[in-house]
This record gives structure tokens, sequence and C-alpha cells, in this order.
């Protein structure tokens, strides 16, 4: 099974990338980011994608999320639902009977960063709710932090900037810490060139100086079923490229 979470950046921009990607990388589960279109005005060949279930949560040209997944893929259909810290419609949960999924999209901070503490707190008090339960859980989306300073390209670090200050990557080490797999970070312990968003100028992309802050965490015990993660820096024009994770049976 291959779990994949891409910030699309705008959907209807990179509608046929994303249909493109969908056929070629085969995933299973997708959590998508940054949708920036309400329902009313998505595109019926994304709303009703043959072959997959969909779930889209947005309400104009801001944010908004989503989660597809692969008809068949269990024996019965995903619940969709929207978590208690849900707002700006930044998150989805999926509920199927074997696993629970959910595609987030963490406040940059930028205008509000009381915003995006509050967000990661109530997020980490959900997570340990539903670990608590012993049910498979995967987190996948942008989180809006660099992990560690390694997470950020030299010539795009600001010591205690937005996404890489102390106080945030405490934040996520502590959600971690309630029993998480960074698995990103799990399959390439050592390469420090790891990234997953580029600035969208000066061929940062093409040269490869970004930031990690797309994730797939995973509890422990479904972590241990994980064979390999990838970041397709190659793939689309969105300033995020998809990050996939492939889980055995």
């Amino acid at each position: 099974m291959k779990i994949a979470t891409w910030n699309v950046n705008g959907v209807r921009a990179r509608r046929e990338q994303l249909l493109e990607w969908l056929a070629a990388a085969t995933p299973d589960i997708v959590c998508l980011q940054e949708i920036k279109v309400g329902l009313d005005k998505l595109p019926g060949d994304l709303a009703e994608i043959p072959g997959w279930h969909g779930h889209w949560h947005g309400a104009g040209g801001y944010s908004g999320v989503a989660i597809l997944s692969r008809e068949g893929l269990f024996q019965r259909p995903p619940r969709f639902s929207n978590p208690p810290f849900d707002f700006e419609e930044r998150s989805i949960v999926a509920d199927f009977e074997e696993l629970t999924v959910a595609t987030l999209y963490v406040p940059n901070g930028g205008k509000n960063y009381g915003d995006k503490l509050r967000f990661l707190a109530e997020l980490s008090s959900w997570t340990a709710a539903q670990l608590a339960t012993g049910k498979p859980l995967v987190l996948a989306g942008d989180l809006n932090i660099a992990r560690e300073e390694r997470d950020v390209h030299p010539k795009e670090r600001k010591p205690g900037g937005l996404g890489q200050s102390p106080e945030e990557r405490e934040i996520l080490e502590r959600l971690l810490a309630l029993g998480l797999v960074d698995l990103g970070r799990h399959h390439a312990p050592d390469d420090d060139a790891l990234f997953t968003w580029w600035a969208p100028w000066r061929k940062l992309r093409e040269r490869n100086i970004g930031w990690r802050i797309d994730y797939v965490l995973a509890d422990r015990a479904t972590a241990t079923r994980s064979t390999s993660s990838h970041s397709a820096r190659e793939t689309g024009t969105s300033d995020h490229a998809p990050v996939t994770v492939t889980f055995a049976p």
C-alpha cells in the first residue's frame, strides 16, 4: 500500500498533473493540501475520479484539503469527517476499517502565529486520543515546520525564523514523542538534501535549495511495515513535491 501527501498549491492549476500522477505513481491513499477551491468550483473530473473515493474540503481560493482513496482498497469505503481542531478547511480524517488517515495543512503562522500554535496543540491532543485506541494511524501533510536544522538548505536557514524556530521544532518533537515515526527521515537518516518545498524563484527547485516541511507520520507499529519513502522533486509545478511512503501488507 502507498500513502502519499502533496500540497498542490491550487488543484485547478495542477488538475492534469494530479490525474497523470495518480495514474503513473499508483498511490492508494492521497492526502492533498492547498486545493484553493470551493466545492462549487471543483472540476467535475476531480469531484468524481473513476475508481476513487474522494472527499474535498475547501471554501475558496485559500487553504483547503482533500483525501482520495482507491475503491476496493478495504472492505468498506472510508468514513470522512473533520476533526474538532479543523478551521479554514485544513484537515480531514478518513476512517477506514483497518486504518485512520488524516490530511493536515498546518497554518504557516505568518499572519497569526497563535493560530499555528493552537492548531498544533489541538492536533497533539487529538493524536494522543487516537493512538490510545490502538488503531493504526497515519498523519500526512504540510506541517510548515522544518524538523531539524538539516531540514533546511544552508542557504535558506534563518535561526529562529518562522518554521525553523526552537518553539515550533519542540512542538513537533512532542507530537512525535506521543508515539509517531517521521517516515521520511526514518528511511533517509543520513540524507541532508532531503527536501519537499522550494521557494519559486532563482531556480531553487532545480538546485535543490529547499526545506523539508511535508511529512508522513505513522504510529510505531505501522511504521515497522513501511519499506520506503520518496520525495518526488521532479513531479509537477507546485512549489511542493509529492511524498509517498510504501507499506508492506
